[in-house]
């Protein structure tokens, strides 16, 4: 073990956004309206004046997106459980191609909201090199939080390498999220043998947002991809 391990672990820090994660999980909480949002606004500060570009046509009669609890309409009640997800979160992760090969990547996730019962979900990702370079396109998601009379999760995405994904799960508490897929579809041209998935998503002790993704193979769960990000709008 080295110096630096046996120095994390005494201080209890997280080695990796997984490791934060399944460390994060405490009483099963929940917050009020006003709680969440005074506790959001503390903790990210920086980028509290920032927001995703908007536009509205002169006859549009909806609110556009907004990725920032400041500004925009009100965010719906039914959604306060998912109140810390909204924004625009940026950072790098890991992931396993399909050969078993590992690659690093930047990611920018957007989650908004218009003040309907749902928020949506938009994820880019490039491939970087060992210095932290883009060299290329990788993965693109779009997609829907909604939660369900039951407090239950439903996560619905399609992504760009002709996947499409149900998730459901629960709010585990205030600052973590766990989902499990019950129906994963995968095109001619996707991924071959993808198999079901668990994801997770929690607010890791310095305020990122880790997330992890393990997918079935042989039997067992195993890591797929997973990311630490940075809020910076919201």
């Amino acid at each position: 073990m080295s110096e630096n391990t046996s120095e994390n672990n005494a201080q209890n820090i997280p080695d990796s956004a997984a490791d934060a994660l399944a460390a994060n999980t405490g009483d099963n909480g929940r917050l009020n309206g006003n709680e969440a949002v005074n506790l959001a606004a503390e903790a990210w500060k920086d980028a509290a004046s920032q927001n995703i570009p908007t536009f509205k046509f002169a006859d549009e009669a909806l609110e556009p997106d907004t990725a920032n609890l400041r500004q925009g309409p009100s965010l719906n009640d039914a959604l306060l459980g998912l109140l810390p997800l909204v924004g625009v979160w940026q950072g790098e992760g890991e992931a396993h191609a399909s050969d078993g090969t590992q690659y690093h990547f930047g990611q920018q996730l957007i989650v908004a909201h218009d003040g309907g019962e749902y928020l949506t979900y938009s994820s880019r990702t490039w491939k970087i090199d060992s210095e932290g370079k883009a060299t290329g396109h990788d993965v693109r998601e779009s997609g829907f939080w909604r939660i369900s009379s039951k407090d239950e999760i439903e996560l619905t995405y399609t992504s760009s390498n002709g996947i499409v994904e149900i998730f459901y799960g629960e709010v585990f508490n205030e600052r973590a999220w766990q989902l499990q897929s019950a129906s994963t579809m995968v095109t001619e041209t996707g991924p071959k043998n993808l198999g079901p998935g668990k994801r997770m998503y929690g607010l890791m002790p310095n305020n990122n947002l880790g997330w992890v993704d393990e997918r079935l193979v042989d039997d067992e769960m195993r890591p797929y991809m997973s990311a630490e990000l940075r809020r910076v709008a919201g």
